[in-house]
């Protein structure tokens, strides 16, 4: 089963909307921080986050961005960031 990294990064303008959007996100996310995710997903896991994400958010004043990002690419990280790692295995819980 193959996964992609995907960074997915949101803007969300209630809190109530926001906290949801952001406990979806943490059941797929191997790290991140406050507003951007990162999550290694097979195809399927993709199409259930953006469903997801899309029946909670206002599509009139939220947003969500999905990137994919190449796994050959080389992340550049700063300060305290820790590159991302597609780790052996994943829990959901």
């Amino acid at each position: 089963m193959q996964r992609d990294l995907y960074i997915v990064a949101y803007d969300v303008c209630t809190p109530k909307r926001l906290n949801r959007v952001r406990y979806f996100l943490k059941g797929f996310s191997t790290g991140g921080q406050k507003s951007v995710f990162e999550c290694f997903l097979t195809q399927g896991e993709l199409r259930e986050v953006i469903s997801g994400v899309s029946h909670i958010i206002d599509e009139s004043t939220d947003r969500i961005h999905i990137f994919s990002l190449d796994g050959r690419s080389r992340p550049h990280t700063l300060g305290i960031a820790v590159p991302p790692k597609d780790p052996e295995f994943f829990y959901f819980g």
